[in-house]
């Protein structure tokens, strides 16, 4: 299966719309592994085991592996997912954006060496820093569009006077990565809970693309308003599926021994204020 079909399946499976950021941070480890970078994969793996059948994808976010010479144990992440929830796509979290050479490398980064099922882009650089990923037909290029961060403001929301309509340059931006950009079928985006008019908006205009929503949770991105504006169907191929981000709450949610039980509670909980939303 391509990365559409996959979380489309995930979402089936696992009756979920929930996906678990991975972002390790050693300061915030329970005990004895607290300060331990070496404990990332130990401390990540143990999250994974304790809430694969409660998510639609899981996300590890690259800079908590690199900032902590841990590219090894990311690698040993990616593979141990791919051993127990094989039907749980992995989005590695890296947020590219560069061209020719250089995004050819990172391609072959994200997909030969992490095995990555889709990878976060930056699209600033235009269509030639998205090429490269197309060429994997089977992956999938998720492109930062209307974050959850205030500053995204500073661009995300500036009219483009050149263009007919004059869209805000993320409105332009789901455009064209619904269409002429979307070549093989493989894009989606990026678009906060914290901004959920936005979601709305993205979703009229970018119909049949995965939106990637990270903000539930310790961002205070509201769930039940996050499902109303993205989400409108099951059906495989009628509309994009919308894949909620929880990291920190999720991962922190206790500090003891029990870290990977209460993971395990907070997941659940927040499938459940996904679920019915719906």
């Amino acid at each position: 299966m391509n990365f559409i079909q996959q979380i489309h399946a995930a979402e089936r499976l696992n009756d979920s719309l929930l996906c678990v950021g991975l972002d390790p941070d050693p300061a915030k480890f329970p005990g004895a592994w607290k300060g331990d970078a070496s404990r990332i994969y130990d401390f990540c793996s143990a999250i994974v085991d304790a809430t694969k059948d409660l998510v639609i994808a899981f996300k590890p976010q690259i800079a908590y592996f690199a900032a902590h010479r841990a590219e090894d144990q990311l690698e040993q992440l990616m593979a141990h997912i791919k051993r127990v929830a094989p039907h749980v796509p992995v989005i590695l979290d890296a947020k590219r954006g560069d061209i020719g050479a250089t995004a050819e490398q990172y391609a072959r980064e994200a997909f030969e060496r992490y095995q990555a099922d889709a990878v976060t882009l930056s699209p600033f650089m235009g269509f030639d820093s998205i090429e490269p990923y197309l060429r994997y037909p089977d992956k999938g290029a998720i492109l930062l569009c209307r974050t959850s961060n205030t500053g995204g403001n500073d661009w995300q929301m500036q009219r483009l006077a050149d263009v007919p309509g004059q869209p805000r340059l993320y409105e332009h931006l789901a455009r064209l990565a619904q269409t002429e950009w979307n070549k093989n079928g493989q894009l989606g985006l990026v678009v906060g809970a914290t901004y959920p008019a936005e979601i709305e908006r993205v979703r009229e205009l970018a119909p049949t693309l995965p939106l990637l929503i990270p903000g539930v949770g310790a961002q205070g991105g509201d769930a039940a308003a996050t499902v109303k504006a993205g989400w409108r169907g099951t059906a495989a191929g009628s509309s994009g599926p919308i894949i909620v981000n929880s990291s920190r709450a999720v991962l922190y949610a206790s500090a003891g021994d029990d870290f990977a039980a209460a993971a395990r509670r907070v997941a659940q909980a927040t499938r459940e204020q996904l679920r019915p939303a719906r």
